[in-house]
């Protein structure tokens, strides 16, 4: 793969974060992709998102497959720990990392092609065992590598930019990773800076299985008119769920006031927000209702993003293994091999 490496040097009034590093901290190497191409929109979002996280780059491992996605792990995190693996078998790598490693914080990328065709498995079983990751499938429809073939989420019936009309079914991300137990899954558009950013910050966030499916447009082969993936198309038919933000965690801050009645808010740092109360339509804690809201949305032909749907309080892979609290690939040989006795108790203990 061939890359463009960045300049090292930055102004040096640089805005810095709560570690002290810079926005270019977080950048990777000049993207090689389309100029326009939805995907360097979602790598910036994760640039802006570990950079206000203040997430330590040397942390986080960045994992993906095959396909223009997961050659974006190349162009953010520069100085993460990353693994390119075979076509869509990144979600067992970082299956096994995770169990080796649960210390770091995962990020996998991928694409419709790689995790909904060849790793549709692989990202089922993943997803069903709760491995604590950020999970994020760069959509666009096609296989943009191979000249522009439907992929499996593309919409039945929308247009090749040759004009060929797709006969099959997609398969929509959302709603299988919702019913494979995904605790925490949502979907944005690349074009979407306001709502993507949040969520993935939440996504870093939270404990478990955390899927989000980002529509990007390829510019090359699916941004025309008859595609349901392109630029124009998705601007004009999201449905936004909810409005999203995300706030570290402080102390807390608490307000207490009627529906319909306005309350002002003062914050950590001195600023103040007005709060306006109105009846919630969509409970993001309702598995069922957010299934509901997918196929609601998409029989009236629009695309519904936003936080879908969480678990507060979601147990990981460890928990359900019940793993030791530490690295399983820092134990050492006298905790790996503990002698005969330790056997002779473990016999003991199943006849």
């Amino acid at each position: 793969m061939s890359y463009l490496a960045k300049p090292k040097f930055h102004h040096p009034a640089l805005e810095a974060n709560a570690l002290g590093y810079t926005h270019r901290d977080y950048e990777g190497s000049i993207s090689t992709l389309c100029a326009g191409c939805g995907h360097d929109s979602i790598s910036a979002a994760i640039v802006h998102a570990c950079y206000e996280l203040a997430i330590p780059p040397h942390r986080v491992a960045k994992l993906s497959g095959i396909g223009c996605s997961s050659k974006t792990p190349t162009y953010f995190l520069g100085q993460s720990h990353g693994f390119n693996t075979v076509h869509g078998r990144m979600p067992s790598v970082l299956t096994g990392a995770n169990l080796a490693n649960r210390e770091l914080i995962y990020l996998g990328v991928s694409g419709d092609g790689d995790s909904a065709s060849i790793g549709f498995g692989q990202f089922a079983h993943a997803i069903r065992r709760g491995v604590n990751m950020v999970y994020i499938v760069e959509n666009n429809g096609v296989y943009g590598l191979t000249k522009g073939q439907f992929s499996a989420t593309a919409d039945k019936g929308s247009k090749s930019k040759k004009g060929v009309v797709n006969a099959d079914s997609p398969i929509d991300m959302v709603a299988v990773a919702i019913q494979l137990g995904a605790t925490f899954v949502g979907r944005s558009f690349s074009g979407d800076k306001t709502q993507l950013v949040p969520l993935i910050k939440a996504a870093f966030e939270h404990k478990g299985a955390a899927f989000i499916d980002c529509i990007s447009p390829c510019v090359a082969f699916n941004n025309h008119e008859g595609s349901t993936k392109s630029f124009d198309y998705v601007r004009a038919h999201n449905a936004a769920l909810n409005t999203l933000d995300f706030i570290t965690g402080r102390a807390p801050i608490t307000a207490d006031y009627e529906e319909g009645k306005t309350e002002v808010v003062k914050m950590h740092d001195g600023t103040s927000i007005r709060l306006r109360k109105i009846d919630a339509q969509h409970d993001a804690t309702d598995r069922g209702a957010a299934l509901q809201a997918i196929h609601r949305h998409k029989e009236a032909g629009e695309i519904v993003t936003g936080l879908l749907y969480v678990e507060e309080g979601a147990q990981d892979m460890h928990e359900g293994l019940g793993t030791i609290d530490g690295a399983l690939n820092k134990l050492g040989e006298a905790e790996l091999c503990p002698g005969s006795a330790a056997l002779e108790r473990i016999n003991a203990a199943l006849r």
